[in-house]
């Protein structure tokens, strides 16, 4: 059975100010355009691939995008794998354990190989 990836690229909703500090408001609008694209029977998991972020997110921006992405109903509710660099893993973990915490099935990684076998296999399993 063909399994259905959707991409999401960092770029494509983290947005900075012109200081370089991270534009919160704006980067959740993006993201909310973007789930707005999912529609509920298009039956993809994502990829949030954030390797390339600069920006660091404080613990309750995590806790709230985590928050943000539960309202999204259906459309995350299929696996999300959110690969980002290695030091900021403990803070992909905490977003991970928000989202798990509000019924959403993500995982954190550092690799994107095993993040893609991740969501292939458990196409396969369900």
């Amino acid at each position: 059975m063909p399994t259905k990836i959707k991409i999401i690229h960092a770029h494509d909703f983290i947005k900075v100010t012109p200081d370089g500090e991270l534009d919160f408001e704006e980067s959740e609008k993006l993201l909310k355009e973007i789930a707005s694209i999912i529609t509920p029977g298009d039956d993809y998991m994502i990829l949030l691939d954030t390797r390339r972020v600069h920006s660091v997110l404080l613990p309750e921006q995590l806790w709230y995008l985590a928050l943000e992405i539960s309202k999204a109903g259906e459309k995350f509710r299929k696996k999300t794998a959110v690969v980002c660099a290695n030091e900021r893993f403990k803070d992909a973990q905490f977003l991970e354990l928000c989202a798990e915490n509000r019924g959403l099935q993500v995982h954190a990684f550092t690799s994107y190989e095993l993040a893609i076998e991740w969501l292939c296999f458990s196409a396969e399993a369900s």
